[in-house]
């Protein structure tokens, strides 16, 4: 395990790496989850072993700190991840971001462009989110900070199911909720206008069931590579580990 100080007060965020070759590679997982678990499978395949790899926690989530007093914002997300790969000295990164990390990799590249080579987006939100009562994270953004400290936190544990709660549980509650929150209310640009504004290699994954991409012609003129990815859900890299790997690894061969 390896860790840096992200703010003054000694915070940190801590990341699980493998060694190998430059560029180093940032992994970021999703809202309620945690980046070795969700990646460290797919990290291992031939397609993508060999390569300096960082499975990174997001402030307030599996093993980085938890603290109370974070605003955990999109926006604050991808200045403290600048940071934490500062100091570990893994910049430039090519970065790839499952889910919510897709937005927290995209305004990371947008806020601090000289720290991210290449982007790789899988299955993340370029629009803004629509109610879904089915869905644990609009039910997160549902209650108050209050409730969900009290009594919406295991009714969302319920909601998301023992794959999603097993590293739901690792993170902190008020990571969880001001996150969803965050993503709600987003009054930022359009993740989707902000990816086509950058300047670096950018591809997208997103699962073929669920496709066509909302957009896509759009985002392919604007440059953006995207990839459908056959026999998996929302959770790509767990679901088809192969076809995650090789079509990662493609995209940052390019």
């Amino acid at each position: 395990m390896r860790a840096a100080q992200v703010r003054p007060d000694g915070t940190t965020i801590r990341w699980v790496e493998l060694p190998g070759a430059e560029p180093p590679r940032a992994y970021v997982h999703g809202l309620g989850s945690s980046s070795a678990h969700y990646y460290a499978e797919a990290v291992a395949h031939p397609a993508l072993a060999g390569f300096r790899s960082l499975l990174v926690d997001l402030l307030g989530f599996g093993i980085s700190d938890r603290p109370a007093d974070a605003a955990y914002t999109l926006d604050e997300h991808a200045d403290l991840l600048a940071e934490a790969l500062i100091r570990a000295q893994a910049v430039p990164a090519d970065v790839v971001a499952h889910s919510m990390g897709g937005g927290v990799a995209i305004l990371l590249a947008d806020r601090h462009p000289h720290l991210v080579e290449r982007l790789v987006l899988v299955d993340s939100h370029l629009d803004r989110y629509t109610y879904d009562p089915a869905s644990a994270s609009c039910m997160m953004a549902g209650y108050s900070e209050e409730e969900f400290l009290a009594e919406g936190w295991e009714h969302v544990l319920d909601l998301a199911g023992p794959h999603w709660a097993a590293t739901m549980r690792l993170a902190g509650r008020h990571a969880l909720h001001r996150s969803a929150v965050d993503m709600r209310d987003d009054t930022r640009p359009l993740m989707r206008e902000t990816l086509l504004g950058l300047r670096i290699p950018r591809t997208v994954l997103y699962a073929a069931a669920n496709g066509p991409l909302p957009g896509e012609t759009e985002l392919a003129a604007g440059g953006v590579r995207i990839v459908p990815v056959p026999d998996c859900g929302h959770n790509i890299m767990i679901d088809n580990v192969g076809g995650f790997a090789e079509a990662v690894a493609a995209a940052l061969a390019r």
